[in-house]
């Protein structure tokens, strides 16, 4: 990071010219900062914004250091150019910029690369524009027009709004707005140019807690209270109430005037969560994610700079925003894999998160009814506490988890509901109850071929299947998106009417479904169908309410939703995750069947799950049957012990990738032949990925594996660092994999 450079430019300064020269790093895969020169009479301080000639262009960069004394070392002075412009933004906190440095080491990114993760926004660094609004200020018009009228009757509480919103509230043109305004109506008046942040009231009454959850709330007050950083595993099962507990940690942190960050793995379905969060507090918290336009983005960015943003929920990106003053941090299901980022800088949220909250000295919280391997071995450590939630609240009770053996149901051809639990479902609805389905695979079917020559539909550009979507008409690749219409016939041999469809996707289920249970109510929710956070919570509120009686659902369902009348849960592919080489399969299975089964039964209702398998006999269905977790997690805790696998030995993976597949066997067998050789890492492959093509791109992998005590991050930089590969091919380093494909 101390390293000098410059751009190539012409001298700004004499050699004799006395300055102050600094560190700028700039949001681009640098490895280190550039020097630039502090124009006399200018005031920079450490964090600040600032603008900066790079080549023809200005560059928004963040000042970083102070610059090299050493005149061996440093830019001549005459080389240096000048800051152009110091941003009216809040510097970045010292913590921040440290967090920036370390999550660079760890994850092997380049320095600059980290720093565009707290720069995503660059319109929050520009100087707010101020916004026109317009007030009801003068007598009616002579002529009264129902456009008009409904106009007037917006305004007629005496509020000021955005032409654009008056428009939209009163289903008019622009132009009728415009032509009040004319008629001396409506009187233009300027908003303020920052957006207005509700303050959460801590003060406020929280629900009245059970004797468990009194116990655990008191604990992460107490942990608040005394500041510095430690971090708890707030351990409950389905329906034990860990929301309330954690939002008194939340109430204890807000009575500080410090700020509050919720990370959640999917942002478009925490309706009941925002919902229970206004409840308590009073006011919503500001959530951040991917569906945010431009102008909300901007607004929040400089609220969480400003430190008028109090509490913030979202997702893994939330962690990057530019918080102020940050006193705790809470991550909802922690054991969740969309916390793992896989593109760009490779990190995993929940363990980026533990760092920052390491770094600030403040409380993190991990919550989840069904812990990482990770955290569990980290209490055992005693590097994190932990809090335990053994019941639901109230009279609720864990549902009745059993096995359906599907090699005794012989199931006609296209049918995938097992006759148990098709008189299960029929059992429920006649007692009024809803029923969820579970199928964690989108579409219709996940393959398509030709039963007169076997050709399977390929992605062109990924080594995948290409899923069909009947309701569309269309096949799609879910790994880079490619999509196609359905051909008549087959794209190898011609055959026509010789295209068919292969196993259950929802869409399919939901066809069978209907056959069944034609005059039942239903909704299908996975990603591709409930789109936004809008569409999300309209779901969640009709299922909520008992508007529908059926749910056919893939893992987004699973999370955290609390739906009274849901009784039944039918799993319809139990084993669907226990295929493949992940060593995190059976952990993820069972977490994900686990929180599956939880939705039901949350209230006074008894719940009932089904898990339709093909091999009721292996551990993770046994587990889940019997409520033996913690047995479960012993086998799989000591099995990733013996094979040095996490979290009691490191990996390290290296992807290699690029459009000329000769290029990338090549690197890869270079960074083979450059493999670091010590007696504590073992080094596998290099070899073709399971996608060996995705999104156009050849992929070879390498994995390093090695013992605890081994720097894995350092001596994986060292290693690509000594091999030089084309520009065309990309080595991707990613520290503590979670995917292996």
């Amino acid at each position: 990071m101390a390293a000098s450079h410059t751009s190539n430019a012409e001298p700004e300064f004499d050699e004799t010219t006395p300055l102050r020269r600094v560190h700028v790093l700039l949001p681009l895969p640098l490895a280190s900062a550039y020097d630039y020169a502090v124009p006399m009479g200018e005031h920079i301080n450490l964090g600040d914004f600032v603008s900066v000639p790079l080549g023809r262009r200005a560059v928004i960069g963040v000042v970083w250091g102070e610059g090299s004394a050493d005149p061996d070392n440093a830019v001549a002075a005459s080389r240096l150019r000048p800051i152009a412009e110091r941003l009216d933004v809040p510097a970045m906190a010292e913590v921040t910029r440290r967090f920036v440095e370390w999550l660079a080491d760890y994850t092997c990114a380049a320095p600059g690369a980290a720093l565009r993760m707290t720069m995503n926004v660059p319109a929050a660094l520009e100087a707010p524009r101020p916004r026109l609004a317009f007030i009801l200020a003068g007598p009616a018009p002579a002529r009264i027009t129902g456009a008009r009228q409904r106009v007037m009757d917006v305004l007629a509480d005496g509020m000021s709004l955005p032409g654009a919103t008056i428009a939209e509230l009163a289903a008019v043109s622009s132009g009728v707005v415009r032509g009040l305004v004319k008629q001396g109506t409506l009187r233009e008046v300027q908003l303020p140019a920052e957006m207005a942040v509700p303050e959460p009231d801590w003060q406020q009454q929280g629900e009245t807690l059970s004797e468990d959850q009194a116990v655990a709330a008191d604990a992460l007050r107490a942990r608040v209270e005394a500041g510095g950083y430690s971090t708890t595993l707030l351990d409950g099962v389905t329906g034990a109430g860990k929301t309330e507990v954690y939002l008194e940690a939340v109430a204890a942190t807000l009575a500080q005037g410090r700020q509050v960050l919720v990370l959640v793995p999917e942002i478009g379905l925490t309706a009941q969560w925002l919902a229970r969060f206004e409840t308590r507090f009073g006011a919503p918290p500001l959530a951040w994610h991917s569906d945010l336009g431009t102008a909300r983005r901007r607004l929040t960015w400089r609220a969480v700079a400003q430190g008028r943003a109090k509490v913030v929920v979202g997702a893994r990106s939330a962690l990057f925003l530019p918080y102020t003053d940050l006193g705790l941090i809470i991550v909802d299901e922690e054991h969740d894999g969309a916390f793992k980022q896989e593109d760009g800088v490779i990190y995993h949220a929940r363990d980026m998160a533990v760092l920052r909250a390491s770094l600030g000295e403040i409380p993190i919280v991990l919550v989840s009814a069904t812990p990482s391997l990770e955290s569990r071995v980290n209490v055992e450590t005693g590097r994190y506490d932990t809090l335990h939630l053994p019941n639901r609240i109230g009279t609720a009770e864990l549902p009745r988890i059993e096995a359906v053996d599907m090699r005794a149901e012989a199931l006609t051809e296209s049918r995938w509901i097992s006759e148990t639990l098709i008189t299960a479902m029929n059992e429920t609805f006649a007692r009024g109850e809803q029923v969820l389905l579970f199928l964690n695979r989108r579409g219709y079917a996940p393959l398509t071929l030709c039963r007169a020559c076997g050709y399977r539909i390929q992605c062109p550009n990924c080594t995948a299947w290409m899923v069909e979507h009947r309701f569309h008409g269309r096949l799609q690749c879910h790994h880079c998106g490619h999509n196609q219409r359905q051909p008549d016939a087959c794209p190898d041999c011609g055959a026509e009417d010789a295209l068919v469809a292969c196993g259950p996707g929802v869409e399919r289920l939901g066809e069978e479904v209907e056959a069944l249970f034609p005059d039942v109510s239903r909704m299908l929710i996975a990603s591709d169908t409930v789109r936004g956070p809008e569409a999300a919570a309209e779901a969640i509120r009709q299922i909520a309410e008992g508007e529908v009686s059926l749910i056919i659902g893939t893992q987004i369902v699973a999370k955290g939703h609390h739906f009274p009348m849901l009784t039944l849960v039918g799993v319809i592919d139990a084993d669907l995750g226990l295929q493949g080489g992940d060593l995190r399969a059976a952990e993820r299975t069972y977490q994900m069947l686990h929180q599956v089964a939880g939705r039901s039964g949350r209230a006074q209702r008894p719940g009932r799950a089904l898990l339709q398998t093909y091999m009721p006999e292996h551990p993770v269905m046994g587990a889940l049957i019997s409520g033996d977790r913690d047995s479960f997690m012993d086998q799989e805790e000591e099995a990733r012990r013996n094979q040095g696998l996490p979290p009691f030995g490191r990996l390290v993976a290296l992807i290699i990738s690029g459009r000329d597949e000769a290029q990338v066997s090549e690197t890869a067998r270079n960074l083979a032949r450059a493999a670091p050789r010590q007696a504590d890492v073992d080094i596998l492959g290099p070899a073709p990925a399971p996608l060996s093509l995705l999104r156009g791109r050849f992929r070879h992998r390498l994995l390093l594996k090695c013992q605890r005590s081994v720097n894995a991050s350092a001596l994986a930089r060292a290693w690509v660092d000594q091999v030089d590969y084309p520009n065309q091919v990309r080595v991707a380093i990613d520290v503590d994999p979670y995917s292996f494909l």
